[in-house]
């Protein structure tokens, strides 16, 4: 009992020290985290880089699950450059009745689309599809079942990251036809404006105010939002709180990528040139 006083006594001290002299607790991150957060890989990457010995913290090869400070010296081998290099981002035009992510309720995942057959004869893409680029390709967001559009599917953790990390303010861009009560056409001159500015900002989800958005007719039957973030099925929900019925959505744009020509059910290749 005496001994384990002196420690709590011993601690007590320690931290007083540390208040007088205003000494901060030293602070340190998951290697995984950190090299995510650098944008060297995503943490799931990191981990098997890790894993096979091929990162080095400080000139030591690195164990699993070691926390690093922000000033750590963080090197790679080569050899997971080179597996990097060989990762694909592709880019789909979903159609309707494939849901984005795993199979449910007898849906099938969009990613099945994506074999050679399917493959866009307009890609200007070198790259030749292999089966190996299926492994660990998964979708870098969402798109509803009953949406069509652009979809981003990535064995590239980093790019995942990019798109739909915590942190991700990437403007996406859709189409959006719909009805107004029972006004389908031109519904532009029949709903009022102060719902479109609702629209633009002002309405909730999930009990959260949401961030602006872009809200502009496109025709007088189409909307265009371009929105920075996702919540599922955002942009139908936000339409049911004005009265607006959506009765079509086509994403066209991620960043700086465009579906453009992309026919519905086909897929090609991110450039090297395009960055979103």
């Amino acid at each position: 009992m005496k001994a384990a006083s002196k420690k709590t006594a011993g601690t007590i001290a320690l931290n007083d020290r540390r208040e007088i002299c205003n000494v901060p607790e030293p602070s340190t991150t998951r290697l995984n985290k950190r090299m995510a957060e650098l944008g060297m890989c995503s943490r799931r990457e990191a981990d098997d880089w890790i894993a096979r010995g091929w990162v080095r913290v400080d000139g030591q090869v690195a164990p699993m699950g070691l926390q690093v400070a922000a000033d750590a010296r963080i090197d790679v081998d080569p050899k997971a450059r080179g597996q990097q290099q060989e990762q694909v981002t592709i880019l789909l035009n979903k159609p309707i009745g494939y849901v984005s992510g795993q199979a449910e309720d007898g849906y099938q995942p969009a990613v099945v689309l994506v074999e050679e057959r399917n493959h866009w004869r307009g890609d200007a893409s070198k790259t030749r599809f292999a089966p190996q680029q299926l492994r660990g390709l998964a979708p870098a967001g969402r798109l509803d079942i009953d949406s069509i559009g652009l979809l981003v599917l990535t064995q590239d953790g980093r790019i995942a990251r990019q798109l739909i990390g915590e942190d991700s303010g990437m403007e996406k861009e859709y189409l959006v036809r719909v009805t107004y009560g029972d006004v389908a056409a031109d519904v532009q001159s029949a709903f009022p404006r102060a719902q479109l500015m609702r629209l633009r900002h002002g309405l909730s989800l999930d009990n959260q105010p949401l961030k602006p958005a872009q809200v502009d007719w496109q025709n007088p039957e189409q909307l265009r939002f371009v929105l920075t973030e996702g919540k599922k099925r955002q942009i139908r929900r936000m339409c049911e709180q004005v009265g607006l019925k959506v009765v079509g959505l086509k994403r066209i744009r991620i960043g700086r990528v465009l579906l453009g020509n992309l026919p519905v059910g086909q897929w090609r290749y991110l450039a090297p040139q395009e960055r979103f």
